[in-house]
């Protein structure tokens, strides 16, 4: 597979479990075993799109038990002879070798994936990805001249990979509270940036934009907005170090 690979650095690493529940772009070639009518082709791929299960194949890391996936869209791009090409988002974890696989047994020819590219990670794209050459001169700018131009258009904030999920900001007067593993009460929110359910992961800004923490709602964001107390955000990852706003904040 060739493509966006996401690598976090520092600090930024403690958000990679939020950044798996992003979904994917691919764009993959699809060899079909028999030649199939176009028509027929746009049918049975509109029949993945939603809710399917898949078993991972033979060759995977993980337990090959049964389990749900949601495919947001396919789209074929291009067609030669037996070869599609195809351009699909889905839930992380899906596997798209899997879903070529499946799609040539509802076809009745077979197909198997020939190549697979990652175009998009979440709210990563493929336009703002770098290669080791570009990383190797960033780093020769940057040590040999003290340039810090081109390391900073390739080494970007963590905030710009969680841009996909629902967030809310917060006053400066809770953020310390956070910092130390205290959860996000309603009085400490200062907007909802986005809408949310309970239990969706959120992300907690500073009013700055600043990820100070990643959590899970605990109330939807149409409940808080009609709440005056209570919990509204349950704080699972803390990001930002403690003391990098000033306590305003009371321990027992």
């Amino acid at each position: 597979m060739t493509g966006v690979l996401p690598v976090c650095i520092g600090n930024s690493s403690k958000i990679i479990e939020y950044m798996h529940l992003c979904g994917k772009e691919y764009v993959t070639v699809a060899e079909l075993h028999k030649r199939v009518g176009d028509e027929e082709v746009s049918r049975v791929l509109q029949m993945f799109v939603g809710e399917i299960y898949q078993r991972p194949p033979l060759r995977s890391s993980v337990v090959r038990n049964v389990r749900k996936r949601v495919i947001y869209y396919i789209e074929q791009l291009e067609a030669e002879d037996r070869r599609l090409l195809l351009k699909i988002g889905c839930e992380s974890g899906t596997y798209v070798r899997k879903l070529v696989h499946d799609f040539g047994i509802l076809l009745g020819v077979g197909a198997h994936m020939a190549e697979l590219r990652r175009t998009r990670d979440g709210a990563l794209q493929e336009n703002m990805s770098h290669n080791f050459y570009d990383i190797a001169e960033a780093m020769e700018e940057l040590n040999e001249r003290g340039d810090e131009s081109k390391i900073r258009k390739v080494v970007r904030p963590l905030e710009e990979a969680l841009a996909i999920l629902p967030s809310v900001c917060v006053k400066d007067s809770a953020i310390d509270a956070i910092c130390h593993g205290a959860s996000l009460s309603v009085r400490g929110i200062s907007k909802l940036d986005t809408p949310f359910s309970e239990q969706d992961p959120v992300v907690i800004k500073s009013l700055k934009g600043e990820c100070v923490a990643l959590g899970r709602a605990a109330k939807s964001s149409s409940t808080i907005l009609q709440s005056e107390s209570g919990i509204a955000v349950e704080t699972k990852r803390v990001v930002m170090n403690p003391g990098t706003y000033p306590r305003m904040w009371r321990s027992h």
